[in-house]
């Protein structure tokens, strides 16, 4: 039988595993028009990146509290249901990098805690609540990209045919570098709270909180090891 605070400290060094993972697999989606264009070098755009990726886990931890104790009961499950949650994310996100697959590391978490729950203790484990609002987002958020990107880009087309070309490529390579930035803050602001949930919800499931709320250490350990992955991944 291992430990449980040597448990509790694997699970964190692999919930900052998966963070810097997850930093790594998805850095090349925010900087990747900026580079191309030229806008900016790769190296620019990596250190850019990594910064706003710090910056964003600062912004809530709303996301965090919902993935310590809105899906599943901390009570309700072991470390070791969340260990293997973690290796489980940790080997998509890295099958998939080396293939080239543009897969999502969320859905690898959530999917891995969700089926970890369920073996463990049941549906008695699982938030109904809480995983209709998380599959919602996951369900609607590709659409909802559908459609804003549909309608921008005619409405892009609609003012690029009206000004000069050397005018509209100056805006876009300004635009592009604010789109850039913007992906890889938001992506800090929701991607780096995942491991801040999974680390807060083993502390609770450890006893060493008695509700979820984020520790300032775990807080500021995600966000650099999700800065530290985007810039060895980009």
């Amino acid at each position: 039988m291992i430990d449980p605070t040597l448990l509790l400290v694997l699970v964190v060094i692999l919930a900052l595993a998966f963070d810097f993972s997850n930093g790594w697999h998805d850095s090349a989606n925010a900087i990747a028009t900026v580079v191309s264009t030229h806008v900016l070098t790769p190296g620019r755009a990596v250190l850019l990146a990594a910064v706003l990726n710090i910056a964003g886990a600062f912004m809530s931890t709303a996301v965090a509290k919902m993935i310590g104790g809105g899906i599943v009961e901390p009570s309700a499950i072991h470390q070791s249901t969340v260990a293997a949650a973690l290796i489980g994310a940790i080997a998509w996100n890295l099958f998939t990098l080396m293939l080239g697959l543009p897969t999502s590391s969320s859905h690898a978490l959530i999917g891995g805690i969700i089926g970890g729950a369920l073996a463990q203790s049941g549906m008695s484990a699982v938030k109904l609540s809480g995983l209709q609002r998380v599959l919602e987002a996951m369900l609607f958020s590709p659409l909802v990209g559908f459609v804003l990107g549909y309608l921008i880009i005619l409405a892009t087309y609609w003012v690029v045919f009206r000004v000069p070309r050397g005018t509209a490529n100056r805006a876009f390579r300004r635009l592009q570098l604010i789109s850039s930035s913007l992906m890889a803050f938001s992506h800090g602001a929701n991607d780096a709270q995942k491991a801040m949930g999974i680390i807060t919800l083993a502390l609770v499931s450890a006893g060493r909180l008695d509700h979820v709320a984020v520790p300032t250490w775990v807080l500021l350990s995600c966000a650099i090891a999700m800065g530290l992955g985007t810039a060895a991944g980009g």
